[in-house]
C-alpha cells in the first residue's frame, strides 16, 4: 500500500515542529510540556484506570488482553500447554525437513486482487530467518527493562503474591502469541528478492477482506501501522536508551562519572551501533539477536540461580510468601484483587501478548506452515514472564526488597533496587547488570526499529528512499532519547504501543477459525512425518 508523498509530510510535521521549538526555546522541558498538552487526552484514554474501590484502579487495556488470552487458551484447547514440547522441538529443528520445498508459485492461500500474492515463494525463498532467529528477534523486544524494573515495582505494590498472578498471565499470554504469529506468517507478503513484509497490518487487511470485511480491515490495519510507528520511536527507542544511560551514569559514579551530563555522547554511540545493525534489515537484526538474547537470558537467569542457591534456606519461605500473598494477602494495597491486578499488569506490559508487535518479527521466518511459527512464538511469554520475570521476583523476595516503601519508585530507581538485591549476594554483579541493561536496551531498539519500519513501509511504500528516511529518523531519536527528558513524548509512545492492542485483538478474534485450520494442517503434517 503506497500513499502520496504529502502523507509523509503530514506524518512528519509534528517532528519538524518539535525540532523548531528546540532551536527557539532550547529547553526540552518546553517541548515536553507542549507535546503533553497536545497528546494528553490520548495518553489518558489508553491508560485510563477503572476505579473499583478507593484502593483499586485497573487499566482498561488489561481486560481485552487477559480476556482474549483466556478465550484463545480455551478455543485452542490449551495449546499453550499441550503444544509446549512440540514448540521446543520446532526450535531445535526436529521438523525442518517438512519446510524444505522446491520453488513454488506460491504457498499459503492467495488473496485475489492484492498487489502481491501472500506468502509468495521464489527461488529458495520462503522467509528470511530461522525459527530460532525469529524467536530471539521477538524476545529481544520484550525481554528488557520491564523484567528488571517493572517486576520490582509490581511486587513492591502487590507484594510477593503478584508473582503468582504474573506467572498465570504469562501462561495465558502464550495462546495470544500463538494466534497472532500464526496469522503473521499466513498473510505475509514476500517480494521477488525474498524480503518479507508482515504483521497485523497485513493479516488485518487481507484476513478480514477474505471474510467480507474489507473496509474494517483497511481501517484497523492503518491504525495499527500508525500506532506501531509511534511506539517504535518512544517506548521502543527513547525510553530504552534513556534508562540505559541513567543506569550507566549511576553505576559509574553519578555526578563524578565520566558520563555525567553526556547523554548526547552516549546517544551518539548507541545510534551508530543501532544504525550499523538496522541498515541490514531483519537478517542482520536476527544475526545479532540470536547471539545477544540467549547470552543475556543465560547470564541473568544464571545470576538469579546463584542467589537462590546462596540463599537456598529461604527458597521455601519465598514460595510460601508467593502462594499466601496470591490468595490471602495482608498489608498489601487493594488486597487480593490488587495483587492479582499487579501481577497481570506486569505480565501484560512485559510480554506484549495480544499487542501484535511480535508477529512482525515472526512473519519473516522460513516456513511454509504458518502454525509452525505460531507454536514457536508461544514460547516467548514463557521465557519473558514465567522464567525471567519470576527470577527477578524471587531474588527481590529472598533478599528482603519487597516492601511497600518501594512502591513509589520510578523505573530507573527500580533498576537500582534490583541491582542492589543482586549486589547483596554477588558484590560485583551491578556492573554485569549494567552491561546487561545496555544490551537489553540495544536489542530492544533494533527489534522495534524493524517493527516501526514495517508500519512505515505499509503506509508510505517499500522504496529504499522511504526505508532510509525512517531509519535515519529512528537513529536521531536514539540521540534525543539519551540526551533529553521527554516524559510526555515517551508516555505518548507507550500509549501508542498499547493502542496497537485494540485493532489487533479485534482481528485475532475474527480470524481465530483460520488459525485453527492452520494448526490442524501442521499437526497432521507432523503425524505424517512420524516424529
Amino acid at each position: 500500500m503506497k500513499y502520496r508523498p504529502i502523507s509523509l509530510i503530514v506524518f512528519l510535521s509534528p517532528l519538524f515542529s518539535l525540532a523548531q521549538e528546540t532551536v527557539e526555546k532550547g529547553l526540552d522541558q518546553k517541548i515536553d510540556e507542549a507535546f503533553g498538552s497536545a497528546t494528553g487526552w490520548f495518553v489518558n484514554f489508553i491508560f485510563y484506570q477503572i476505579p473499583f474501590s478507593d484502593e483499586i484502579q485497573v487499566y482498561w487495556v488489561l481486560f481485552p488482553l487477559i480476556i482474549g488470552a483466556t478465550y484463545f487458551t480455551i478455543y485452542f484447547k490449551l495449546i499453550n500447554f499441550r503444544g509446549f514440547f512440540t514448540s521446543i522441538n520446532i526450535v531445535r529443528g526436529k521438523y525442518d525437513e517438512m519446510d524444505h520445498h522446491e520453488p513454488l508459485s506460491m504457498t499459503g492461500d492467495p488473496t485475489p486482487g492484492d498487489d502481491v500474492l501472500q506468502t509468495m515463494a521464489v527461488e529458495g525463498h520462503s522467509g528470511e530467518v530461522s525459527h530460532f532467529q525469529a524467536l530471539t528477534a521477538a524476545l529481544s523486544a520484550t525481554v528488557g527493562l520491564g523484567n528488571i524494573a517493572g517486576v520490582a515495582i509490581a511486587v513492591s505494590i502487590g507484594g510477593a503474591g503478584a508473582t503468582f498472578w504474573m506467572i498465570v498471565a504469562g501462561l495465558l499470554g502464550m495462546a495470544s502469541k500463538f494466534v497472532e504469529c500464526t496469522l503473521g506468517v499466513k498473510y505475509r507478503d514476500i517480494e521477488s528478492d525474498g524480503t518479507v513484509y508482515g504483521g497485523p497490518m497485513y493479516y488485518l487487511r487481507k484476513g478480514l477482506k477474505s471474510k467480507g470485511l474489507e473496509g474494517l480491515g483497511k481501517v484497523l490495519a492503518g491504525l495499527f501501522a500508525v500506532f506501531v510507528i509511534g511506539g517504535s520511536f518512544g517506548g521502543g527507542n527513547m525510553f530504552q536508551v534513556n534508562q540505559a544511560f541513567q543506569l550507566v551514569e549511576n553505576i559509574t559514579g553519578g555526578s563524578e562519572s565520566f558520563w555525567y551530563g553526556k547523554g548526547w555522547l552516549f546517544g551518539i554511540v548507541m545510534a551508530i551501533l543501532v544504525g550499523i545493525v538496522i541498515i541490514g534489515g531483519i537478517k542482520k537484526i536476527a544475526k545479532v539477536t540470536d547471539k545477544i538474547v540467549p547470552f543475556m537470558v543465560v547470564i541473568y537467569v544464571g545470576a538469579s540461580l546463584f542467589v537462590l542457591v546462596a540463599k537456598y534456606d529461604m527458597i521455601g519461605d519465598a514460595f510460601m510468601q508467593i502462594i499466601n500473598g496470591a490468595f490471602s494477602p495482608t498489608g498489601v494495597v487493594g488486597g487480593a484483587v490488587g495483587v492479582l491486578v499487579q501481577g497481570f499488569r506486569r505480565a501484560a506490559f512485559s510480554n506484549e501478548a495480544g499487542v501484535g508487535s511480535a508477529s512482525i518479527a515472526h512473519s519473516a521466518v522460513k516456513t511454509k506452515y504458518p502454525a509452525s511459527e505460531g507454536m514457536v512464538a508461544l514460547l516467548e511469554p514463557f521465557v519473558d514472564t514465567v522464567v525471567v520475570c519470576t527470577m527477578t521476583a524471587l531474588v527481590l523476595i529472598i533478599t528482603g526488597n519487597v516492601t511497600a516503601a518501594n512502591a513509589t519508585l520510578n523505573d530507573s530507581q527500580a533498576i537500582l533496587l534490583t541491582s542492589g538485591a543482586f549486589e547483596s549476594v554477588i558484590s560485583w554483579f551491578p556492573y554485569v547488570l549494567t552491561i546487561a541493561v545496555v544490551l537489553f536496551a540495544f536489542s530492544t531498539m533494533i527489534s522495534w526499529s524493524y517493527y516501526g519500519f514495517q508500519g512505515w513501509a505499509y503506509l508510505f511504500g517499500r522504496s529504499k528512499k522511504t526505508e532510509y528516511t525512517y531509519k535515519i529518523i529512528f537513529c536521531i531519536f536514539v540521540i534525543i532519547g539519551a540526551a533529553a527528558s521527554l516524559g510526555s513524548v515517551i508516555g505518548f509512545s507507550d500509549a501508542m504501543i498499547f493502542a496497537m492492542m485494540v485493532p489487533n485483538m479485534i482481528g485475532l478474534v475474527l480470524l481465530a477459525p483460520r488459525v485453527r485450520e492452520e494448526l490442524n494442517t501442521y499437526l497432521n503434517a507432523i503425524k505424517a512425518l512420524g516424529k
